[in-house]
């Protein structure tokens, strides 16, 4: 490249390039743009990996102060409320049947699980005590009838002895016999009758003894009162039966195990709900995976208390006609007490969350843009303070809309335990409802 001569720079337009050729001249470098400089934008570039930094922090620190949630949808759906109850399985008759009589058993002709007919001979006592007593009955009673005999007799005697001395005083003009004669044989005859009305009566006495010792003898022959199955026997030959102060019970039977009844008792909490006519299902130890059906026949009025848990008695009739349950077993009942069909259901953890302060303001955060200034570091998760509490006073749900937890208004109905009715309110199908929740320092 050719250097320009004097004389061409000299006749060079002045301005233009007067600058550059002086510098050329002097021989200094040419001055830059400031645009094109690069520590300018090294710098730029710097602050601009700065400014995103602080953005990635910033944003990384909400991202992790805000709750995570879990959700479940609110569906519709069949809603039943149970109650449960124990008791155990009984006769829905059972008979007791003992001996009005002491004395020493003969003989038993009936065991356990043995079907009786009505009528039929179970427990024969020695009857020899009881005849003899028959023997000195029938002999008062013919002591007492001959003790009648004579007792008319005697009146005929006494009657006959006046009739003549008031016709003797009636011949005699009243002149004999005496007034005292005539009184004493009217007193004679007034004794007379009065022993044969006692005579009679001792008769019937004796005849009230004979038919007693003859009905002791008849009941020494414990019959069945009605047909049934022999559940329990506690006597054996040789016993000597004692029924001094009350009946002794030898035998129990059950007139019909085709039928049976459930007795369970109900806790008082529950017993609002529970009515006659209600369907129940129930399981026994001895079938813990068949369930069978019963239908409540009567809740008591009366209560009782044991270890200060009041509970009231319930019936419940049981069909079995298979044989296959047994008086005695331990049941536990499942009383169906209400159903609900096709029905808005909500879980109840979700009518007893409500959000921590902490998930609120990083809600709020969210809602107005990032700061660049650190957040405040969120606290433990609270629980609710309705937590564990009946879901019956709750007012509101709250349900996940764009990633943050809103209110919804509810009005809850029954509750099985698990999930509750909702009756009114804003609450839609399909609605995630929030259920629990999870900071950053849970996560």
């Amino acid at each position: 490249m050719s250097t320009p001569t004097l004389s061409e720079k000299a006749a060079s337009p002045p301005g233009s390039g007067s600058e550059t050729d002086l510098a050329t001249l002097l021989d200094e470098p040419t001055s830059r743009a400031i645009y094109r400089r690069p520590v300018l934008w090294v710098g730029v570039v710097l602050l601009a990996l700065v400014v995103a930094g602080l953005w990635w922090w910033q944003a990384s620190k909400i991202a992790n102060a805000a709750p995570s949630y879990i959700t479940e949808t609110a569906a519709r759906g069949n809603l039943t409320l149970t109650v449960t109850a124990n008791g155990t399985i009984q006769p829905t008759r059972s008979i007791n049947i003992g001996s009005e009589l002491s004395g020493t058993v003969l003989k038993v002709n009936a065991d356990v699980n043995d079907r009786i007919k009505k009528g039929q001979v179970l427990v024969e006592l020695d009857t020899a005590k009881l005849r003899d007593q028959i023997l000195r009955s029938t002999a008062a009673l013919v002591a007492a009838q001959a003790k009648v005999a004579q007792t008319v007799a005697t009146v005929k005697e006494a009657g006959a002895t006046l009739a003549r001395l008031e016709e003797v005083a009636r011949l005699s003009g009243g002149k004999v016999p005496s007034m005292a004669e005539l009184d004493g044989s009217r007193a004679t005859l007034a004794r007379a009758v009065a022993d044969e009305a006692s005579a009679r009566a001792g008769v019937k006495e004796a005849q009230a003894t004979l038919s007693t010792d003859q009905t002791n003898l008849s009941k020494a022959s414990i019959v069945a009162p009605t047909d049934g199955i022999v559940l329990t026997r506690s006597v054996e030959p040789g016993n000597a039966v004692a029924a001094s102060l009350q009946a002794v019970t030898l035998f129990t039977v059950a007139e019909d195990l085709s039928k049976l009844r459930l007795w369970v008792y109900v806790d008082e909490a529950d017993v609002g709900a529970v009515k006659v006519g209600q369907d129940a299902t129930f399981t026994v130890s001895a079938y813990p995976t068949r369930k069978f059906p019963a239908r409540i026949t009567r809740v008591g009025f009366g209560s009782t208390i044991t270890d200060n848990v009041v509970t009231y008695l319930t019936y419940l009739d049981v069909d079995n006609a298979d044989q296959t349950l047994r008086p005695g077993m331990t049941a536990t009942a499942t009383i169906t007490a209400t159903q609900r069909r096709d029905v808005l259901l909500a879980p109840n953890t979700a009518l007893r969350f409500s959000p921590t302060a902490s998930a609120a303001e990083a809600s709020a955060r969210k809602g107005t843009g990032i700061s660049l200034l650190p957040a405040r570091m969120p606290g433990a998760t609270r629980k609710s303070a309705a937590a564990g509490a009946s879901t019956a006073a709750a007012k509101q749900v709250w349900v996940l809309r764009d990633g943050q937890a809103v209110s919804v208004a509810v009005t809850p109905g029954i509750s099985d335990g698990r999930m509750t009715e909702i009756t009114g309110g804003d609450l839609q199908a399909g609605m995630q409802v929030i259920t629990d929740q999870q900071s950053a320092a849970a996560k």
